[in-house]
């Protein structure tokens, strides 16, 4: 099963709830595709929830790397919520868990932007 990405709006927070895998192909394009897609239509505020996402590879966390890129370019967040225990360890042995703000509590994550 590749990646599922639906949109929310909560308040002024983009949400991109993701659900299956971020994989090379059509799972991290999708991914890629939609962040390049709200950062372009002016979208700054944007939380990426990956709580139903069971698997990333290296060209997911790629994405989300540019993806975080695109978005800081164009004057905007992207924040994490809902991090699996596998995807957190990833972040940690990639040291990018220093660059995502990450979040287990979505309320919290929406107030947190500025």
């Amino acid at each position: 099963m590749s990646v599922k990405i639906t949109t929310r709006q909560v308040g002024d927070v983009t949400v991109i709830d993701a659900s299956g895998r971020i994989t090379l192909g059509e799972g991290a394009s999708a991914f890629r595709d939609t962040v390049r897609d709200l950062s372009a239509k002016g979208d700054k505020k944007i939380l990426l929830n990956l709580s139903e996402v069971s698997y990333i590879d290296s060209s997911g966390i790629g994405e989300m790397v540019s993806g975080f890129t695109t978005v800081t370019n164009h004057g905007g967040q992207l924040k994490l919520l809902g991090l699996s225990k596998r995807v957190k360890d990833l972040l940690q042995i990639t040291k990018l868990y220093t660059v995502f703000e990450v979040f287990d509590d979505e309320a919290a994550a929406v107030r947190s932007f500025t």
